[in-house]
């Protein structure tokens, strides 16, 4: 048997590519069900109480990454309306501006949409301990977003995969070509365009 040692930045690196090459279509089909899914329970009989994925989710606008669903358009059309917090009063803020970052890489430039999460987060959700609120004090890495943290908290958990590069890298520069177009809604069991 062979081994490898990597340095850690060298492994670091290949895991990454690793991750962003296995993206990959799920169909809504392939919602796993409850009783399978290895977190719940199947002998538990609460797990009757509890709404299969699939029934929730097909019923939303649907996407061909992550966990199936456009959440962000879901919201705004009104198929969904999340709880602000677990406590009723909180006020939540909705701050309706855009922060380009990678401003000096060779990927596309990354548009932070601020209205679309602060539509249901609250902005202590990440400033200050995943990002400062102040405008260059957070030094952002892929490395660290692809091993979850930063962005990584939540893309490639809750929202949007990671192998979704151009949903956040979606700004050309200056004699790049754009980045191709994503549809607002796709249908139901569609293939993404090669």
């Amino acid at each position: 048997m062979r081994v490898f040692i990597f340095p850690a930045d060298s492994l670091r690196a290949a895991i990454a590519a690793c991750l962003i090459c296995l993206g990959s279509v799920t169909l809504a089909e392939d919602w796993t069900p409850l009783n399978k899914d290895g977190i719940h329970d199947p002998r538990s009989p609460a797990i009757k109480q509890l709404q299969e994925p699939a029934a929730a989710l097909s019923k939303l606008i649907p996407d061909t990454a992550g966990n199936m669903v456009r959440w962000v358009q879901a919201l705004e059309k009104g198929e969904i309306n999340p709880r602000a917090s677990i406590r009723p009063d909180t006020k939540i803020r909705v701050y309706d501006s855009d922060v380009l970052l990678n401003l000096k890489g060779g990927m596309p430039i990354v548009r932070f949409p601020h209205r679309q999460h602060t539509l249901w987060l609250d902005c202590v959700n990440c400033h200050d301990h995943l990002f400062k609120a102040e405008t260059g004090a957070t030094k952002f890495s892929m490395l660290k977003i692809l091993e979850g943290e930063q962005c990584g908290v939540c893309h490639g958990a809750v929202s949007f995969p990671l192998t979704e590069c151009f949903r956040c890298h979606s700004v050309a520069r200056p004699g790049q070509a754009p980045k191709p177009s994503l549809p607002i809604a796709i249908p139901a069991g569609a293939v993404p365009p090669k």
